[in-house]
């Protein structure tokens, strides 16, 4: 009986040790964080940058909410510089935590739950401190009264503990999901004093309360909104503020199209402007300001995966369940012409989910890729195992001959024929969808794509609504297709239930927007957060791009492998770029006394 007890006092002590070693950071695999405990400063920002000055930026379209937590509403940009989160994201590693609001956190090896110990000089900005009560109140509103896609994140916490003041402990379900410890470290935490008082559940332009670098100043519903440094920011001398947030001010003014967004610019109405148009990057920029030296355009290397941007199809739909349907209206789509036509020669075409990273599916699958995808042979196309995924090529002058051909023979199998020259289905029901947009600049991409689609009998009209309209189109699911973006991180987790898993299909808000109910895929997705290293992470990855590849559900748009940024001269740069961002918050205005008229 004694041995008993010593071995279990040993086994509890032995627990007790692994448990009690305090981290700094929180990595992925429980590989070395790049910077040590007692780091003064992230390599990318300059520690001795100028504080002061406005830093003016346009938004697009208006906003009628500060609440960017719930599914409502249009938050205004940049909200989120009013929030703390228990952890900070370091923009040169692909995906490393470290202590914000928490000094300290613990985790168990298994990952079966992660305890935060708050920093005691942590403030609100009405000088209440941040408590673990608050992390565990904003864990439930989150997850009870937020954005969908919350609750799949954090669907794996079994509870919340508050141990203490300023400590507290989420437990898992699982003590697989090697991702969930650092995205709890994410959450930005809300004070329960200040929303206790409100509803949550609603859109509001009330300013909150926040713990952040910066607070509303002022606001003109739907048209500007001001935002103005705390001078006496709690967490403005930590090592991972060092060097960041150097603008007294950040002024929003909101326009309603890119393109007058651009003539503003020029005119020296704002100072920063991240360019989306491949045309406006090519011709747009040609002015006095950019002659005379007073803009400079640079394009900044991204080394982020750039995800899938596409013309989605929405399988709730009847005319688009079927995947020889979808393919061949994918075949009427003539990037390399609109490549050359439209976007100056700018874009890659997307090849893949994951773009612009390793994760990207290529060639044939693995013997590590075939392992995750033999259990589910018959339940995905036999071509993931037979067949590269290919997308189809042309030369660019417009010519789609053998596209047409292959499309209408894949129609015909599908049971559609000519009438009327009309592309009607066995029921006389003819194939024509609407196309839904925000953008007036997306209708000249899409014109070219409606001409092909006609020739061959298809009708695709092409919709535009206002932003509160088409947002609420979206989360309502009323959109026959549509263009999507998913974007991707280095580590892909939890958030891909939010995409393509069955519990997302009936959530309004989530990006589930093709309408995916596939156990098969469900599986991959599991799969891929259960990932118990960087390189089966990787396998998962690709396995998942291939069924969701040669499933067609999406038409591959293009992409492009840098950011195109436009700015100032006055506004400076570290001398060091982030790996992941193009880092706007560690930029600072020249002094007035240095600054060239």
């Amino acid at each position: 009986m004694r041995a008993l007890k010593l071995l279990i006092t040993a086994t509890l002590l032995s627990g007790w040790t692994a448990l009690a070693q305090a981290q700094h950071a929180l990595t992925l695999y429980d590989e070395p964080p790049k910077y040590a405990a007692d780091f003064q400063h992230f390599d990318y920002v300059n520690p001795d940058a100028p504080k002061g000055g406005t830093l003016r930026l346009a938004g697009l379209n208006g906003f009628d909410s500060f609440n960017p937590f719930i599914p409502k509403g249009n938050a205004a940009d940049y909200i989120n510089l009013l929030y703390d989160s228990l952890t900070f994201h370091s923009d040169d590693e692909p995906f490393t935590e470290y202590g914000l609001l928490a000094e300290r956190i613990e985790k168990t090896a298994d990952n079966s739950y992660v305890r935060f110990f708050l920093r005691p000089e942590a403030r609100f900005h009405d000088g209440v401190a941040v408590s673990a009560d608050d992390v565990a109140y904003t864990f439930e509103l989150l997850t009870t009264e937020g954005h969908p896609l919350y609750r799949h994140y954090y669907a794996d916490v079994e509870q919340v503990v508050v141990e203490s003041e300023r400590s507290v402990r989420f437990d898992f379900k699982h003590s697989n999901n090697r991702e969930l410890p650092l995205i709890i470290g994410q959450i930005k935490v809300l004070p329960k004093h200040w929303w206790q008082e409100r509803d949550f559940s609603k859109t509001t332009l009330e300013p909150p309360l926040g713990s952040g670098p910066y607070q509303i100043e002022k606001l003109s519903a739907g048209r500007s909104i001001t935002y103005t440094r705390v001078a006496d920011w709690w967490a403005k001398d930590l090592a991972v503020s060092k060097g960041m947030y150097n603008f007294d001010r950040i002024q929003l003014d909101y326009y309603l199209d890119m393109s007058v967004a651009l003539e503003a610019f020029k005119a020296g109405q704002f100072d920063f402007n991240l360019e989306y148009s491949a045309k406006d990057w090519a011709t747009g920029y040609n002015s006095p300001a950019l002659r005379n030296g007073d803009i400079i355009q640079q394009e900044v290397k991204n080394h982020n995966p750039v995800g899938m941007q596409a013309y989605t199809f929405n399988l709730r739909r009847p005319m688009f369940q079927d995947v020889r349907v979808r393919q061949a209206i994918s075949l009427l789509f003539d990037f390399e012409w609109t490549n050359r036509q439209i976007f100056y020669s700018a874009y890659q075409r997307t090849q893949s989910f994951f773009a612009n990273s390793e994760l990207a599916a290529q060639g044939l699958p693995s013997e590590a890729e075939l392992a995750i995808l033999e259990p589910l042979r018959g339940q995905i196309p036999e071509q993931v195992f037979t067949d590269e995924f290919k997308l189809p090529t042309t030369d660019g002058t417009g010519n789609i001959h053998n596209q047409r051909r292959q499309a209408w023979k894949l129609l015909q199998e599908a049971g559609y024929r000519i009438e009327n020259d009309r592309m009607v289905n066995a029921d006389g029901e003819p194939l024509a969808f609407e196309f839904l947009i925000a953008q007036t600049n997306l209708e000249r991409v899409l014109l070219p794509f409606k001409r092909n689609l006609a020739e061959l009998g298809i009708e695709m009209t092409i919709r535009r609504a206002d932003v509160s309209q088409y947002i609420n189109r979206l989360r309502s699911r009323d959109f026959d297709m549509t263009s999507s973006i998913w974007s991707q991180s280095n580590s892909p987790g939890n958030e891909q239930i939010d995409f393509w898993h069955s519990a997302s299909f009936d959530n309004p808000g989530s990006r589930n927007f093709i309408g995916l109910q596939d156990p098969a895929i469900d599986l991959l997705v599991e799969g891929l957060i259960n990932a118990d290293s960087r390189q089966a992470l990787i396998n998962h990855a690709r396995a998942l791009d291939r069924v969701l590849l040669w499933g067609h559900y999406v038409i591959p748009n293009y992409y492009i492998d840098r950011w195109r940024i436009a700015y100032r001269t006055y506004l400076q740069r570290p001398d060091t770029a982030p790996l992941y961002d193009y880092g706007l918050m560690t930029w600072w205005l020249e002094p007035l006394d240095k600054q060239v008229d």
